[in-house]
């Protein structure tokens, strides 16, 4: 199977797991408040249906455009824009008629199911299989700067240990590159001194020049070979995988990183390289160097426990029991959600430069993985219904977040917004969301299209 056919059947599965929770979230409030429900739909049925069935006073049923799905509640203007029953008298049975504490907890239920499902993914990801990370204070000689310019940014260099963002210790190295993204100063140690640089506004900007240098920084590696390809310049000079350089011309060498300055210093040339083999004897090969300062080779070979064998770095898992894992969950719901409020502030900063980064259904898509992997689906799907949730709230009309915001004004003022007001403000946050919809995918398309 495809990994682009991989990603979108977890894509679509994610997204109806959320959808159809989501809607509950506000289907099962209305019920308890004896609300009418007239539809319940996952997708959206513009014109006609893929499947429907009505059941009591509701119609349930999938819609063939997935750009998300809803309920339909009696007396209430929603995106179906239906103002005709409006024109009538009030119903019992109508949102209109409920008190308003009533219609706020069915607002609200949609985006509280979202944060509480994401909490319990990642509280029965806890427990199931526990944290594995590298602590960042175990890096034996720092990181590695894969991406000099980029580094240069931001003042960082190979060999530099990064110790915290914003005055907050970082202590895992999987979480350096969001907290460095979202944030404005970072604390290195270089050479015993400690080092404060600022953070550029526009830093977000230069990543996005150009995707394939994102991942700018890395554990320093040794130099092991884990291939020598056919077509390799180097496939006879005598390497074998699982060779590993420890002397570059007689110098000796730890890190892959010491090696590429005497790379770039003789490109169409030669170099003695000692490598030490897997028996750990040592041989000299004279290796040649193409015009674009490489070997030919691909590197790699050690799985992460090995390099951790060898002292680079050290592994902690950490297990948690039941009761124990249910404040881990809570703990990476609530983190999640602020590194993501983090993310966002940046993205409304025009200076940032984010907004470039803004992706639509390609973009979400291109979180899962491309192998099906259990664990990433439900972390992938745990951090989408955080972005759901967030997204919702948000006090723009035509989200659940618009109708509270009306709602909390009514509460505190005791004046109920007109309905042409509402069926006004419906139709604007309407068009915003069309315009948002376009302006993310048409990211997407564009990137496809050019980068």
């Amino acid at each position: 199977m495809s990994p682009i056919l991989i990603k979108t059947i977890q894509f679509f599965l994610s997204l109806s797991i959320l959808i159809v929770l989501h809607e509950l979230g506000h289907f099962i409030p209305a019920k308890l408040f004896k609300t009418r429900v007239e539809k319940f739909y996952l997708f959206f049925d513009v014109k006609f249906s893929l499947f429907k069935k009505k059941i009591g006073e509701t119609v349930y049923g999938i819609g063939w455009l997935p750009l998300g799905g809803y309920v339909k509640i009696s007396g209430m203007i929603d995106e179906s824009m239906d103002t005709e029953a409006m024109k009538e008298e009030p119903k019992p049975w109508e949102f209109r008629s409920k008190p308003a504490w009533q219609r706020l907890i069915i607002m609200l239920g949609g985006v509280t199911v979202n944060f509480v499902l994401a909490v319990l993914i990642y509280i029965g990801m806890a427990y199931a299989y526990g944290d594995q990370y590298v602590p960042m204070n175990s890096l034996k000689d720092g990181i590695a700067v894969m991406e000099p310019e980029i580094g240069d940014e931001i003042g960082i260099q190979t060999g530099d240990k990064i110790i915290a963002v914003d005055g907050d210790e970082i202590e895992e190295f999987g979480k350096v590159f969001m907290e460095i993204v979202n944030g404005n100063s970072i604390t290195i140690e270089r050479d015993g001194r400690i080092i404060e640089k600022e953070i550029p506004v526009n830093f977000i900007a230069t990543l996005l020049e150009d995707e394939d240098r994102i991942q700018f920084l890395s554990y320093r590696l040794p130099f092991v070979i884990g291939q020598v390809p056919k077509e390799s310049h180097n496939l006879d000079s005598g390497f074998r995988e699982l060779d590993e350089v420890v002397a570059v011309n007689g110098n000796s060498v730890t890190y892959r990183d010491e090696i590429i300055p005497y790379l770039e210093a003789n490109k169409g040339g030669n170099l003695d390289l000692t490598v030490k083999r897997e028996n750990g004897t040592t041989e000299v090969i004279s290796a040649k160097v193409n015009e674009e300062g490489k070997l030919g080779v691909v590197i790699g070979g050690l799985t992460m426990q090995e390099l951790a064998d060898r002292g680079l770095f050290k592994i902690e898992t950490k297990k948690y029991s039941f009761f124990e894992a249910i404040p881990a969950g809570i703990d990476k719901g609530v983190t999640t959600l602020s590194g993501y409020v983090k993310q966002l502030k940046k993205i409304f900063n025009p200076e940032t430069g984010a907004y470039k980064g803004v992706g639509g259904f390609a973009a979400i898509g291109g979180l899962f993985p491309s192998t099906w992997n259990w664990p990433a689906f439900w972390n992938t799907t745990a951090f989408i219904s955080i972005i759901l949730a967030f997204m919702n709230i948000l006090p723009i009309p035509a989200l659940d977040g618009g109708h509270v915001t009306f709602l909390l004004y009514e509460m505190v003022t005791g004046r109920k917004p007109s309905d042409k007001f509402l069926e006004y403000a419906q139709m604007v946050g309407f068009f915003l969301l069309i315009a948002l919809l376009l302006f993310a995918n048409g990211n997407d398309l564009y990137k496809w299209l050019f980068k």
